[in-house]
């Protein structure tokens, strides 16, 4: 069984009249889900997966402060039934909710929930809606500016806005994850333009000259640093977010987009670098800068006439609206 049906079943059976019962008064301000750190979270969990981490559970958030900034999410003065007894008692409910969470079956169709928290710390169970996106995007309410959407780790915005939130009265967590479904459209082009010219330097330039020099170690290096940055570019261009690199590729073969390059990508990074070889990764390095730059150009976001993946780069950062952010040295975003 995936692990996203194991954990809404639970949720379903277990979790959610648990909340109902136990915490009626809460319910207004609670979301629930399966999101953030783990393959099931992508919905790429297998039999291997299941081996650590792996469990029938789910997150509940609860915002970490009370105050009139949840407001803002309530639709109703009446759905935000909180006492001012319940904010002095807030910490006590979060340490109760954990509790009453804790004490759902250890065990749900033979799979056990595990008594140590995996390594990088709790990722199911109870948590406040600030932390967790503070910790995935450095925000709490998911507000970056350019020098945050420029410096989170891509694959951290993936966690941010994976798998499936279940129930969310009061809103919150879904529109922190709206903010950062996707990059804004300036700080997507300056990404572009610092990956396509690491797949110049390194593909159309370097590649070919370290196999003249017979250097076959900094060769697949050369074609290892293309084909990372062909993927960023990739997932650029779907307009989603590069998971962590252990599902790159699985999450590749998703997209409606340049998701064939599938097989020429692992072909380039699996195979050897002798003479004829060589060659045929030279052409096909040429053959994949031009299906992205014809992707680019139907974007409308580069003006090159050439297959010279340099010049779309700085063409593409040419098109960035904000000056600021134009003027920024090219690998900024990478």
């Amino acid at each position: 069984m995936k692990g996203m049906e194991l954990s809404k079943q639970y949720f379903k059976e277990y979790g959610l009249s648990m909340l109902e019962e136990k915490f009626p008064d809460l319910m207004p301000m609670l979301a629930a889900g399966l999101t953030g750190s783990g393959s099931e979270c992508f919905g790429f969990d297998d039999e291997i997966s299941q081996d650590h981490d792996f469990e029938p559970g789910f997150c509940i958030f609860l915002p970490g402060e009370i105050s009139k900034d949840v407001t803002h999410f309530v639709k109703s003065d009446d759905k935000l039934k909180v006492s001012i007894d319940l904010e002095k008692n807030y910490k006590k409910l979060k340490f109760q909710l954990q509790r009453e969470y804790d004490k759902l079956p250890a065990e749900y169709m033979g799979f056990k929930r595990p008594k140590l928290q995996p390594v990088g710390g709790n990722r199911r169970g109870v948590m406040h809606i600030e932390d967790f996106f503070k910790g995935k995007c450095g925000s709490p309410d998911g507000n970056l500016d350019v020098y945050g959407w420029l410096s989170v780790p891509e694959y951290s915005l993936a966690e941010a806005v994976n798998g499936e939130i279940f129930l969310d009265n009061l809103g919150l967590v879904t529109s922190i994850r709206e903010k950062l479904s996707a990059y804004p459209h300036d700080i997507r082009l300056k990404k572009l333009a610092g990956y396509l010219l690491i797949m110049a330097q390194a593909g159309q330039y370097n590649y070919g000259r370290c196999v003249d020099r017979g250097e076959s170690a900094a060769a697949q290096m050369s074609v290892y640093k293309f084909v990372e940055a062909g993927m960023h570019v990739i997932f650029l261009l779907n307009r989603k977010y590069m998971p962590y690199y252990k599902w790159s590729f699985k999450a590749l073969k998703t997209l409606d987009r340049l998701g064939n390059m599938y097989d020429s990508l692992e072909f380039l990074i699996s195979s050897d670098n002798d003479g004829k070889r060589a060659n045929t990764k030279l052409e096909m390095i040429e053959d994949m800068a031009a299906l992205i730059i014809r992707e680019l150009k139907a974007d409308g976001v580069t003006d090159a006439v050439c297959n010279d993946l340099e010049k779309h780069a700085y063409s593409v950062n040419d098109h960035i609206k904000d000056g600021n952010l134009r003027n920024l040295d090219i690998f900024s975003g990478v």
